[in-house]
């Protein structure tokens, strides 16, 4: 029937709006990792006894913040990656019932991109969210996961990244990592150079960006060189905002800032 494609696209991206989980492009991913394997080395002492994941930020850890922005968007199944102090990870989810959890042990460290590649059997074949344990971020005008599904397009991306201006960052005094075009092709910031816009912790992966990586200890950004040289690592700029929790100084900033604030609203 003519302009029934149009009609259901149309109805696809009302319902998007109105928080459901269909988007133009189809769904939105039903499976995600979330890193959580790290020492948090430049968060001690508090993170000598206690895994960076479960820091809290207004009284509740930076792992369930990330949790609840995955199964609101209708998340269904979620890998956790686990190597220091894991086994508090694992007692602390012993009582969530949903997501689906699961976990993936490290006997050593394998970095970001190892991590992902040793979960790839629990994500399937389509694309994922992976997302920092520790990355924090407030939701703009609409969710930043949710943003990020309908922005994905399958022919011509590989890997979509959350980016966030720099000067609006709170706890960061990096010199960014990025640059972005105008059609969101992202490529890396020069050497000594500043760029406006810093990686958030957010993204969505395709499957087949690890396929021929023979390492299985190695960092995200290997692919995202090779991403970047095929011209398919795009990103997308966060409108709400972002905390870095890197250090002790960055969770006091993050902590003062929710204890005065005004709800999912941008303040910079």
């Amino acid at each position: 029937m003519p302009g029934t494609t149009k009609v259901k696209k149309k109805a696809a991206k009302a319902k998007a709006r109105k928080g459901g989980v269909l988007y133009p492009s189809g769904c939105a991913p039903r499976r995600a990792m979330v890193l959580a394997a790290g020492r948090g080395v430049r968060l001690r002492p508090i993170t000598k006894l206690l895994p960076k994941a479960l820091v809290k930020v207004a009284e509740r850890t930076l792992l369930d913040w990330n949790l609840d922005r995955l199964e609101e968007l209708g998340v269904e199944t979620v890998t956790i990656n686990l190597h220091y102090l894991g086994h508090l990870i694992e007692q602390h989810l012993g009582s969530r019932p949903s997501p689906d959890l699961r976990f993936s042990s490290e006997d050593r460290l394998l970095d970001t991109g190892g991590g992902v590649k040793k979960a790839l059997g629990t994500l399937g074949r389509d694309p994922f969210f992976v997302v920092n344990a520790d990355s924090l971020w407030l939701n703009g005008r609409e969710r930043a996961l949710e943003r990020m599904a309908t922005a994905w397009d399958d022919a011509t991306m590989d890997a979509l990244l959350l980016l966030h201006f720099t000067v609006d960052a709170y706890g960061y005094r990096g010199l960014g990592d990025f640059c972005v075009e105008a059609d969101g092709r992202l490529s890396r910031r020069p050497e000594g150079e500043i760029t406006p816009y810093l990686f958030a912790g957010a993204q969505i992966l395709h499957p087949r960006l690890f396929k021929g990586v023979a390492e299985n200890v190695f960092s995200l950004n290997l692919l995202y060189d090779r991403a970047i040289e095929a011209g398919r690592l795009y990103g997308i700029v966060h409108d709400g905002e972002w905390f870095h929790i890197g250090t002790p100084d960055g969770l006091a900033e993050a902590e003062a800032f929710m204890r005065d604030r005004y709800p999912e609203v941008k303040r910079r």
